[in-house]
């Protein structure tokens, strides 16, 4: 069962991505969002796009409003990627911030989003992505529905619990099926869930020593100083 969170840990990497379809063994991600908050703040955000090697579904495309001609004209402020490069980068950012200590936030994201790039790799790289090398299954994970329904288990008080309804109840702003403007979406869901949980009072777990805490945040403090100090 899923805990309940009463702090935001320190590291966080929202995930979603926007896909040809809804069937995990045979569909793919045409696109990838992330992005990182530490502390609470917005630190480094990506968007990449992938050209797939199947059709997209006219449902799916109804939904997220892209196209192969407008993932192709994504380029070049955009990274757009063959289906194995966008498994590989995927990959890439996950476990490096695993590596960091993150946790990765979604909204069912363990089922969908991670299982089609688990399954994508296998059938693409041929590798499960449950290695020495990097192992999916050890991701840590928070799963703002799973969470929110640990938090009201009550189906007949909330019975929809699909991001956009997530963030209605919230008070967050939607994404509107963007990958990138979903995941940010997830851990600002995440965060209001947690101030919530704690009756309106904001709580941080924090990793990282106190002095390393305090020295990575001494260039913004100076920032704010400069901006606050009186002419």
């Amino acid at each position: 069962m899923t805990k309940l969170f009463r702090q935001t840990p320190e590291l966080l990497l929202g995930f979603d991505t926007e896909t040809t379809g809804l069937d995990v063994n045979t569909d793919r991600a045409i696109s990838y969002g992330f992005c990182a908050y530490r502390f609470g703040e917005l630190i480094w955000s990506e968007h990449v796009f992938v050209l797939p090697d199947r059709p997209i579904a006219p449902a799916a495309a109804k939904v997220h409003g892209l196209d192969m001609d407008s993932i192709a004209a994504k380029a070049p402020a955009h990274q757009v990627l063959s289906v194995e490069a966008g498994v590989l980068y995927a990959t890439r950012v996950l476990q490096d911030y695993h590596e960091r200590g993150a946790y990765i936030v979604g909204s069912n994201v363990v089922r969908f989003d991670l299982e089609m790039l688990r399954r994508t790799a296998m059938s693409t790289l041929e590798t499960p992505l449950q290695d020495d090398s990097f192992d999916i299954s050890l991701l840590r994970v928070i799963d703002v529905r799973e969470h929110d329904l640990a938090m009201e288990p009550s189906r007949v008080e909330r019975p929809r619990r699909g991001l956009e309804h997530l963030c209605r109840h919230y008070g967050v702003t939607p994404g509107g099926h963007d990958a990138l403007a979903d995941a940010v979406a997830s851990v600002e869901v995440l965060q209001a869930q947690v101030l919530t949980n704690n009756r309106g009072q904001a709580a941080l777990a924090l990793a990282t020593e106190p002095s390393s805490f305090f020295a990575s945040w001494g260039e913004t403090l100076t920032r704010v100083a400069k901006r606050t100090s009186p002419q």
